[in-house]
């Protein structure tokens, strides 16, 4: 017998593995019951309440002042392919709330996906914390100052890793240092509304904005991979400096230099094929997710 062309196609389709995830977003989730326009996240490629797959909660950069949990590019289709659920969260911004309100926001989106996620098939147990630029801080804080995640309910036992991606402010004292020092010998004038101000304007708000002020051993803080440019010495510094307070306080991390490319590029292509951040990343997943 012979079989028609479009048979023939439904067919071969039907016997080829599912290597392709279909869009699925559930937007603009309220996480704060009359909440601002900004306490809304987004769940992709949510499973059926029982599924029990891995989490990832996604922070946005912007520099505390812009960005949208829209701003996701490929992850959310790469992270399905690892078997995750992936949210991704707005919060307020400055100058409209102070530092530490807006990181409450990020933890009170966090506690929401820890109380919900088992509805769209998530895990709330193993949640994997990541974000970009600003959101490369507010990860890392979230994930080694257990106060924030604490008040929203979260153990830091929840979180089974941070992926923060090219930050320069995991430690906020020495950013402003150097980027001050950088201006001053070149006589160039100081901003007005710089790492100074938006960290609270205190030697105090500095170092406790910092995620490595809050590394110590025995806290259950999860693994890290910190993604970086290597060709851009703030950022690098910056990565080093965590790498080196969470090495001495033996939690697991990794550093990637991401080579041939920039601040944006970096965090836009993360997901895509032949990117070498994915690969870098992959690696790093692997023993997260063996049982």
């Amino acid at each position: 017998m012979r079989l028609s062309p479009l048979l023939l196609t439904a067919l071969t389709l039907a016997l080829l593995p599912e290597t392709t995830f279909a869009q699925s977003v559930r937007s603009n989730i309220a996480y704060v019951d009359n909440g601002h326009t900004r306490h809304v996240l987004d769940i992709h490629h949510s499973a059926d309440p029982g599924a029990n797959k891995p989490v990832v909660f996604w922070i946005h950069g912007g520099g505390w002042q812009g960005g949208d949990k829209s701003d996701v590019q490929a992850k959310p289709d790469w992270f399905a392919s690892q078997g995750f659920v992936f949210v991704s969260t707005n919060y307020r911004l400055l100058p409209e709330v102070d530092m530490e309100t807006l990181t409450r926001d990020v933890a009170k989106a966090l506690g929401w996906v820890h109380k919900n996620i088992r509805q769209y098939g998530g895990n709330p147990d193993r949640i994997l914390v990541g974000g970009h630029s600003a959101g490369a801080q507010l990860a890392a804080l979230l994930c080694s100052d257990q106060r924030y995640a604490e008040t929203e309910g979260v153990s830091l036992k929840h979180l089974i890793g941070c992926i923060p991606v090219d930050g320069d402010t995991y430690d906020i004292p020495a950013i402003i240092e150097t980027a001050e020092t950088r201006r001053r010998v070149h006589q160039q004038p100081q901003p007005k509304f710089g790492h100074r101000e938006k960290f609270g304007n205190t030697p105090e708000k500095h170092a406790d904005f910092s995620a490595v002020t809050h590394i110590k051993a025995g806290k259950n803080i999860p693994p890290f991979l910190i993604l970086y440019v290597a060709n851009h010495p703030d950022n690098s510094a910056q990565a080093a400096r965590l790498a080196s307070c969470l090495k001495d306080a033996s939690v697991p991390v990794s550093l990637f230099a991401g080579k041939d490319t920039d601040h944006v590029k970096l965090n836009n292509l993360l997901g895509t094929p032949s990117d070498t951040a994915t690969a870098a990343l992959d690696t790093f997943l692997t023993p997260l997710l063996t049982p």
